[in-house]
């Protein structure tokens, strides 16, 4: 069963058609990778899933509900995360108050469940380490673990992550492999778009490839890290 589900959509931005006519599943409970080239429109799909950029044409069906016409707070308040490749850290706020502002439930940092937050830091050491400083002082793969550990602060239903691997250490990388499959085992589904095709081939249930704003090829992951010649047709590149 799918839990996001995306029917035609196209997005304008301004005088630009991005996205044209895309298609695509992302089934419950399961990782699916969004790959393509630079350009391709995966961000802009990211977008436009959370009302940040309106669909011109087309639905976005989260859960059984149209969501296309939906403010982004209404659709935030579903149940989704959305982590933006530039990463939306508040650069003037200490690493807590930016985990406190994403515990919707929580008015103190006292109050977010303690549990969830030992499990966050030790996934994401430098979470704990640098708990009272600011965030904007953290290194580029800090800020990332921030971003994401953020996003997971609360149980979602599903989890949107533009380009999490990027600019890792390979055992950061582990850690968060090891974090989102973790919420996999939860009941979260996710939609990752992703560069590093080790990073997808390790994590994914299912693949999405897009090029010229169009959903190319859709079908299991396992299938496709096997397949060097689709990789290399569609994404220039092989595994």
């Amino acid at each position: 069963m799918n839990l996001l589900e995306l029917q035609g959509v196209h997005t304008h931005i301004g005088a630009y058609h991005i996205l044209h006519g895309v298609d695509l599943a992302v089934p419950r409970g399961q990782v699916t990778m969004l790959l393509g080239r630079n350009g391709a429109g995966k961000t802009t799909t990211l977008r436009t899933v959370m009302g940040l950029w309106k669909a011109s044409q087309g639905s976005v069906r989260f859960a059984g509900q149209d969501i296309t016409q939906l403010p982004t707070p209404r659709i935030a308040g579903l149940g989704l995360a959305y982590v933006p490749e530039n990463m939306g850290i508040f650069a003037d706020l200490t690493v807590r108050e930016n985990m406190l502002l994403a515990a919707r439930s929580a008015r103190r940092a006292e109050q977010i469940d303690g549990a969830r937050l030992r499990w966050i830091q030790g996934l994401f050491p430098a979470v704990g380490k640098f708990w009272h400083h600011p965030a904007g002082k953290l290194s580029g793969g800090q800020k990332q673990m921030l971003a994401v550990a953020r996003a997971i602060v609360e149980p979602r239903t599903l989890l949107i992550v533009d380009e999490p691997s990027k600019g890792l250490a390979p055992a950061i990388v582990d850690n968060m492999i090891q974090a989102f499959a973790t919420l996999k085992g939860e009941g979260a589904t996710l939609l990752l778009v992703e560069q590093n095709l080790d990073f997808a081939r390790r994590l994914g249930d299912q693949v999405a490839v897009m090029d010229d704003g169009r959903i190319v090829h859709a079908g299991t992951m396992a299938a496709f890290a096997q397949d060097a010649a689709l990789q290399q047709s569609l994404l220039g590149l092989a595994l």
